[in-house]
């Protein structure tokens, strides 16, 4: 059997450092995908607490201004 020229050879282990290269660029990309959905439900679940905390926070400036007019005015 015959050796590969020099130039196939080169070729060849070319063509195994790009396949390497776009494995861990396929890996990075479905690393980065499974973070960034990750990250979309933790935006999302700060977001409803977000909403929940501002209801609770006007819900208690109500009562505290209903207080403050049931309290006697200084003379």
């Amino acid at each position: 059997m015959r050796e590969a020229p020099p130039i196939v050879a080169a070729m060849h282990a070319e063509l195994e450092t790009l396949e390497a290269k776009i494995r861990q660029v396929a890996e990075l990309c479905h690393y980065l995908r499974r973070d960034n959905i990750a990250l979309r439900q933790q935006l999302l679940t700060t977001q409803q607490d977000n909403k929940q905390l501002t209801s609770r926070l006007e819900a208690a400036k109500t009562r505290l201004q209903s207080l403050l007019q049931t309290l006697p005015e200084d003379n």
